[in-house]
C-alpha cells in the first residue's frame, strides 16, 4: 500500500478524531481507512491509537509518529509545488472570520491577494462563533485567541492589540478612570465571547485581572464600538477598529499606562496534507502582509 496515502489517512484520523470522520473527509470507505491504519501500525511496529467504544486517542508512540507523518507530508507537498513552478493559485477559498477582522483589515488584504492572483476567488463567511471547518465547509478560519484548542493546525499571522476607550460625552458625565480598579465603578461594554466579566492588563511587568460589568453586552465588537462612540460606556476594543474613531476625536484612550492583554491571530485549517495551492499561497500572503495592515498598540 502507498505509504504517503497511509500517512495522510493516519493524520486525518488524528485530526478528525475517528475513522468514520476521516473516511468522510477523505471520501474513502471506512474499511479502506481501517486497512491503511493497520498498515501504518505494521510499518511502525507499534500501536498508534487507543480504541474504545467511545473515543479514539493517540498512544505515546502515535503522537511521535504523527509529527513525523506531518513533516513527511509537508515535504511531499513542497516537492509537488516545486515540480509545477508555472501554476498559479486558482479556485474558490472559503474563509471564516469575525466581522471586526473582516471590516478593519482582512477584506483589504484579500482584495490585494485577488489582484495578484486573478484566477483565485474568495468567499468570506462572517461569524463570531467558533465554526467547524469540516461541517461548515470552510477552508480557513481566522481566530483571535491565546487559547487554541489542542490538535488544531494553526499558522500564526500576527498580534491583535487592544485599547480601553470611551466617548468624550461619557467621560464628561462620569469622569475617566485613573487606575484599572476604577473600572468597577463604570459602565463597561462587554463582549459575550471574550472578557465578559474580567479584563486583563499589564503594567511594568505586573499583570492585573479586573472584574468589570455593565448593562450592555453584545456578541459583536463592532456593535460595542458603535455604542461606545454614542457614549454608552467604556469599551475594550481592538486597536484596528478603534484607531479611526480615536484619531477623529470620537473616542478617547483611557488608562494609557496599562496595556490590555494582546491576543494572537491565527489561520486555522484542516490538514497539511494535499494542501491546495490557493490555501498555501493565501497563508503565505497573510504572513507576509498581515503585520503591515494591522496597527500597533496605542
Amino acid at each position: 500500500m502507498d505509504r504517503i496515502t497511509a500517512a495522510e489517512v493516519f493524520v486525518c484520523i488524528a485530526e478528525q478524531g475517528s475513522m468514520t470522520a476521516a473516511a468522510q473527509a477523505m471520501d474513502m470507505s471506512r474499511a479502506m481507512v481501517t486497512r491503511y491504519l493497520g498498515q501504518m501500525e505494521e510499518w511502525a511496529g507499534v500501536r498508534l491509537l487507543h480504541r474504545t467504544t467511545r473515543r479514539m486517542t493517540l498512544t505515546e508512540a502515535g503522537q511521535a509518529i504523527l509529527l513525523r507523518c506531518r513533516d513527511m507530508l509537508a515535504i511531499t507537498a513542497e516537492m509537488h509545488l516545486a515540480q509545477q513552478p508555472g501554476d498559479e493559485p486558482h479556485g474558490l477559498l472559503r474563509i471564516s472570520c469575525a466581522q471586526s477582522i473582516a471590516q478593519y483589515g482582512l477584506a483589504a488584504l484579500v482584495g490585494r491577494y485577488l489582484q495578484r492572483y486573478p484566477m483565485a476567488a474568495v468567499e468570506l463567511q462572517i461569524s463570531n462563533h467558533t465554526i467547524n471547518l469540516v461541517e461548515d465547509r470552510v477552508d480557513l478560519a481566522i481566530r483571535i485567541t491565546n487559547d487554541l484548542a489542542p490538535g488544531l493546525i494553526a499558522k500564526p499571522l500576527g498580534t491583535c492589540h487592544s485599547v480601553v476607550c470611551a466617548a468624550p460625552a461619557y467621560i464628561a458625565r462620569h469622569g475617566a478612570p485613573k487606575a484599572v480598579e476604577d473600572l468597577a465603578m463604570h459602565q463597561c461594554l462587554t463582549y459575550s465571547y471574550f472578557g465578559k466579566s474580567l479584563w486583563t492588563f499589564l503594567r511594568q511587568g505586573e499583570e492585573y485581572h479586573v472584574p468589570v460589568s455593565g448593562s450592555l453586552t453584545a456578541n459583536d465588537s463592532t456593535v460595542l464600538l458603535a455604542a461606545a462612540i454614542a457614549g454608552a460606556g467604556v469599551s475594550l476594543q481592538p486597536v484596528l477598529a478603534a484607531a479611526g474613531p480615536i484619531s477623529r476625536g470620537e473616542l478617547e484612550v483611557l488608562l494609557p499606562d496599562y496595556q490590555p492583554r494582546s491576543l494572537g491571530i491565527y489561520g486555522v485549517y484542516q490538514s497539511r496534507s494535499h494542501m491546495p495551492l490557493i490555501l498555501r499561497s493565501m497563508l503565505d500572503f497573510m504572513v507576509e502582509h498581515w503585520a503591515a495592515s494591522m496597527p500597533e498598540a496605542i
